[in-house]
């Protein structure tokens, strides 16, 4: 079964900004060319968090938009959400398929060719990938991988490849040249003075 894979996916986030909801930051997005959106949060009590998927998994389905989950398998699955994206420390990208069906769009956090080829194995359909610039959004995160080892890491990866990391819009020519089917984007969208016409701008860039 072939799965779509987004090319702009917007991850949303309540924790850098705090003027728009997850529901919100995923209309403006969509609004400006997304086609893939994470919703994305580490410190909501689960019951609010299974309200919130809801309610952003409504405003994609409306917009016939993907809606993933990151790293919450359970959620994913209690909302009917399009897929999950699942890191080191979340379940198997193999488990997240049995619970979620052959359907579900699965995508992995991969930095080296044996996660490539594990991502792979274990039923994965995109790696996430960096941080190729650096990172505002997680503390204790890797160094910069930087271009080139995008470079290297595409040429061992077989799964698209959707780049992550302080990601600007003027980046994505060079980021394509380098590997990546697309790319991931947080604080570049969601921090975004205009929501939408950050996204737009994204959108433009990818051929």
């Amino acid at each position: 079964m072939t799965r779509s894979v987004p090319r702009l996916l917007v991850i949303t986030d309540t924790t850098l900004q705090t003027r728009h909801g997850h529901a919100d930051l995923a209309r403006r997005a969509i609004d400006g060319g997304a086609d893939g959106i994470q919703l994305r949060d580490k410190d909501a009590p689960v019951r609010e968090l299974l309200a919130v998927a809801e309610a952003t998994r409504d405003v994609c389905g409306r917009a016939g938009v993907p809606f993933f989950v990151n790293d919450r398998v359970d959620i994913a699955l209690a909302v009917g959400a399009d897929g999950v994206h699942v890191g080191e420390n979340d379940l198997p990208a193999s488990v997240a398929r049995r619970l979620l069906g052959p359907g579900a769009s699965i995508g992995v956090t991969a930095y080296t060719p044996p996660m490539a080829r594990a991502a792979l194995e274990e039923g994965g359909d995109y790696v996430g990938f960096g941080p190729v610039y650096g990172t505002q959004s997680k503390a204790n995160a890797r160094g910069a991988t930087g271009l080139d080892g995008l470079t290297g890491f595409a040429a061992s990866c077989s799964l698209p490849i959707l780049a992550i990391g302080s990601v600007r819009a003027e980046n994505i020519p060079e980021l394509l040249d380098a590997g990546a089917h697309g790319v991931a984007v947080i604080s570049a969208v969601c921090c975004a003075p205009d929501v939408t016409a950050a996204a737009s701008a994204f959108a433009r860039s990818l051929p």
